[in-house]
């Protein structure tokens, strides 16, 4: 099932909160992040394009490190791994990969899209969203295929992919509990016939689930981040809130997020599947 062929891709994220709510389930990247000419033109450029690469493997290689912790020293991580080529479908070689996600606010995300053509026609269409990389598709990009889709021009299917933004990880802890979130995402995939580009019930079902199961809700990190008004219920309150920002950034389900993941709210903050109980009870 983790195996893919030539496709298109586009970002879909449950994305790791950072500094403020500001987070979907489809990224949307605003576009590459760009460098300001300054008067002395292109030297400047050049000079601020090589200090932001050497920036920006440092980011990759501290967060390399995070993977490589998880998938050696984290006991969920390594359960959810264990599950998910028990249930057949091992996850390929690089299935978790560290990105520049530039600006965007976003710890992780998960998914790819896989555009198979049905009408010729489309055939340079498809081509041209081939040539932006993953983490640069926008909004518009998944209308786009959405509305081929609609149209009969174009299948959809979503493939598991984790990424995690190197330049936006606080530190371990983080990047581990953005690979457990995005990693319950792929055992849903896997589990079921999900189809969370075009049924909200489902995306908001599998975000509640990764937001509540990851520990992204941590009531101290809450606390920390000034979100917490009230002990009793914050921690529903934040998987909540987390998951109908997610949830909006689907074109199909914008209007309506916060009604989808009341929907599914009660059924799937229970269920904890593949763990017996909460992973952070103890």
């Amino acid at each position: 099932m983790f195996k893919s062929k030539a496709r298109c891709k586009i970002a879909t994220s449950i994305e790791s909160e950072l500094c403020d709510d500001s987070l979907n389930f489809f990224i949307i990247w605003i576009d590459k992040e760009g460098l300001i000419m300054s008067s002395n033109g292109k030297n400047d450029a050049d000079k601020m394009a090589k200090e932001r690469a050497q920036e920006q493997e440092s980011y990759r290689l501290q967060c390399n490190q995070y993977v490589e912790s998880g998938l050696q020293s984290n006991v969920t991580i390594q359960f959810l791994i264990d599950r998910l080529v028990g249930m057949g479908c091992a996850p390929p070689k690089g299935f978790i990969k560290c990105m520049d996600c530039g600006d965007k606010m976003a710890g992780g995300g998960f998914g790819v899209v896989e555009e198979t053509v049905v009408e010729s026609a489309t055939l340079t269409e498809v081509a041209e969203r081939a040539k932006v990389e993953q983490c640069h598709r926008t909004e518009e990009d998944l209308k786009k295929q959405l509305d081929a889709a609609s149209q009969g021009k174009v299948k959809l299917r979503l493939l598991p992919e984790v990424f995690l933004c190197q330049q936006h990880l606080r530190n371990e802890t983080h990047a581990h509990e953005a690979m457990v979130h995005e990693l319950i995402h792929a055992i849903d995939l896997c589990r079921t016939k999900m189809d969370p580009l075009k049924n909200c019930m489902h995306m908001a079902c599998t975000e509640i689930r990764a937001e509540n199961l990851s520990g992204e809700c941590d009531w101290m990190s809450e606390l920390g981040s000034g979100r917490v008004s009230t002990f009793a219920g914050h921690g529903a309150e934040c998987v909540k809130r987390r998951s109908a920002l997610s949830v909006q950034a689907n074109p199909n389900c914008k209007d309506n997020a916060k009604e989808y993941v009341e929907a599914a709210f009660d059924r799937c903050h229970r269920d904890t599947f593949p763990f017996d109980r909460h992973p952070n009870l103890r």
